[in-house]
């Protein structure tokens, strides 16, 4: 047998890769469903205080088993292994991931397809567990205290340091954000993180030159 032979052999090899067997199959398959089992669960529990969604939750799942199997079916031939990277190169994804966390879970649910797919099972659990401990974790730690808008109209008699004299009895920091200033009237928006919002909003509101103040809750983050 010559050196030409040797190396289209070789290559053949490869090419054809190695027979998975059915056993193995099987045992990646179950380990996988139950890991995507365990990812539904997690993932429920973990929005019982916000929007929970159920379609979400259920794509996770069938992403895990679907990319295990994805994972099964590359390591048999070198051949699939490209069709799946020329197949997947074309696929756009549009939705939208609203919660950073629903990212945390979507990548979760693919991690363990593939590692699992890899018959690396014992990595797919110890990962999926350390997971679990570190998202209840820290949903323990308390968050900040959100600032919210007090939005002032009032009228050209009155003045800005009579409101934010107010503001400082329940505030201990404050900020005007925005102000707009007409012949007859006189509009701002100050931002600030009351104790007390409706008792802010009720003595302000009580002072003669304002025609309305309104609390507006602030869509940023936290302010520490």
């Amino acid at each position: 047998m010559g050196f030409k032979d040797l190396l289209k052999n070789s290559v053949l090899d490869k090419v054809q890769g190695s027979a998975i067997s059915a056993d193995v199959i099987i045992a990646t398959m179950i380990i996988t469903c139950i890991l995507a089992l365990y990812i539904f669960a997690v993932y429920y529990l973990s929005q019982r205080n916000s929007f929970y969604n159920k379609a979400f939750n259920i794509s996770l799942a069938l992403i895990a088993i679907i990319t295990s199997g994805i994972i099964l079916a590359m390591q048999s031939s070198l051949v699939i292994s490209l069709g799946m990277v020329g197949a997947l190169s074309i696929v756009r994804f549009r939705t939208a991931i609203k919660d950073p966390k629903d990212l945390i879970f979507l990548f979760w649910a693919i991690s363990v397809g593939i590692v699992s797919g890899a018959t690396m099972y014992a990595i797919a659990i110890i990962v999926s567990l350390i997971v679990t401990i570190m998202l209840f974790l820290l949903e323990i730690i308390p968050a900040g205290v959100a600032s919210v808008l007090l939005v002032v109209n009032m009228n050209g008699e009155g003045t800005e340091e009579e409101v934010l004299n107010i503001v400082s009895k329940y505030s201990k920091s404050s900020k005007v954000r925005s102000r707009n200033i007409t012949a007859d009237s006189v509009d701002f928006i100050i931002e600030c993180k009351p104790k007390k919002e409706w008792e802010l909003a009720k003595e302000v509101s009580d002072l003669k030159s304002v025609y309305s103040a309104s609390v507006v809750s602030h869509d940023g983050e936290a302010v520490y």
